[in-house]
């Protein structure tokens, strides 16, 4: 792709106001989708977050009143929920550490300086802090996601506008460490979305940029 086509691609997306329900992503594009949350980067590498994929008709149903009824989550074809785990620990500092040996081999034991590191940044933060790093660092994800769908010709339509913890009963998240961050809602756009058309409101570069 050249960089022209990026920036066109970039131009194309918007936050999508209604999707043609009838339009489903194909497999191939979805597995990228999804690849392309996994290759998400996170602070050290710890990715403190899941993503709960809904296409069931029913679920996103008994969504939709704590989405403010945006529509926009039963017409989609895939709804993400993307999570942040609040209770991240030395155990999940463990885990990554383990998991670092076994993909890329070596002496566990010259980790241990890394390990130390994270073991210290997660020792030293308040539960609240914990909650507000890791839903920082979904929003990271978040990013990947509608630059990729983007790329891909899929559109997309980034959610705050929900209510978490009615979330967290629904999707049964009590207890696990997890909680609800946002919602992100992708498809296609239908033909009636007017916003579809409308020029995209964003200040030029000589105001948001700056050299040194």
């Amino acid at each position: 792709m050249e960089p022209q086509q990026w920036t066109e691609k970039l131009k194309w997306r918007y936050a999508t106001k209604q999707f043609d329900p009838n339009k489903t992503i194909d497999t191939e594009t979805w597995q990228s989708i999804e690849d392309s949350l996994v290759l998400t980067p996170s602070s050290f590498g710890l990715q403190p977050w899941k993503f709960i994929i809904i296409t069931d008709p029913a679920v996103k149903q008994k969504l939709l009143p704590h989405s403010w009824n945006q529509h926009q989550v039963v017409d989609c074809s895939h709804l993400v929920v993307l999570l942040a785990n609040t209770a991240i620990n030395q155990a999940d500092v463990d885990k990554f550490i383990d998991f670092t040996q076994s993909v890329r081999g070596g002496d566990k034991d010259t980790l241990g300086a890394y390990k130390d590191m994270m073991s210290g940044f997660i020792s030293r933060m308040e539960p609240q802090q914990k909650t507000s790093w890791a839903k920082n660092q979904v929003y990271i994800a978040l990013g990947q996601l509608l630059a990729t769908a983007a790329a891909l010709g899929v559109d997309a339509c980034p959610m705050e506008g929900i209510v978490p913890a009615e979330y967290d009963k629904i999707l049964k998240l009590a207890d696990t460490g997890f909680t609800t961050v946002l919602a992100c809602p992708l498809g296609y756009r239908s033909a009636d979305d007017t916003y579809a058309g409308l020029a995209k409101l964003r200040y030029p570069k000589s105001e948001l940029i700056t050299h040194i």
